[in-house]
C-alpha cells in the first residue's frame, strides 16, 4: 500500500502557502526495472539496448560496447540533476531529472567518451563496432 501526504507550509509573503508532496521515494529496484520507460528527453524511438544508470554521482556501467545501430538509454537514479554530453559534440542531453531518460542511437563505429557536464567527475564510454556483414 502506498501512502502520500500534501504538507501545506506558510510562507515568508504574507497571505501565501507552499504546497508540497510527500509521496514515497520509489525503490532503487524498482526504479532500475523502469530504466527504457517514462521520462526519455531524448525524442528517439525507444529500442532494446543496454541501459547506463546514473546514481550516486556515477554511470553505471562506466563502459559499454555496442554494434552500430544501437541505442544506448541513460537513467537518473540520483534526485540530483544530471546531463549526457559527449566530449566531441556528437550528442547532448537536457539536463535529466530523478528517473528520466535520455537515448541515443550509434550509427558509426567509433569510442565516444562522454560526461555530465554539471559534475565533470563523471565520465563513461561507449564503444561501436561494425555490424557484422
Amino acid at each position: 500500500m502506498k501512502i502520500a501526504a500534501i504538507l501545506v507550509l506558510p510562507a515568508l509573503v504574507v497571505g501565501s502557502f507552499y504546497v508540497m508532496s510527500l509521496a514515497p521515494a520509489p525503490s532503487l529496484a524498482a526504479s532500475a526495472a523502469e530504466a527504457a520507460g517514462s521520462g526519455d528527453k531524448s525524442g528517439a524511438k525507444s529500442s532494446a539496448g543496454p541501459t547506463i544508470s546514473i546514481h550516486e554521482f556515477m554511470f553505471s556501467p562506466t563502459s559499454v560496447t555496442v554494434t552500430a545501430g544501437a541505442t544506448v538509454h541513460w537513467k537518473n537514479l540520483d534526485p540530483e540533476p544530471h546531463t549526457i554530453r559527449s566530449v566531441d559534440a556528437t550528442f547532448k542531453s537536457d539536463a535529466l531529472d530523478q528517473d528520466d531518460s535520455f537515448s541515443f542511437t550509434f550509427d558509426k563505429p567509433g569510442t565516444y567518451r562522454y560526461v555530465c557536464s554539471i559534475h565533470p567527475q563523471m565520465v563513461g564510454t561507449i564503444v561501436v563496432k561494425s555490424a557484422a556483414h
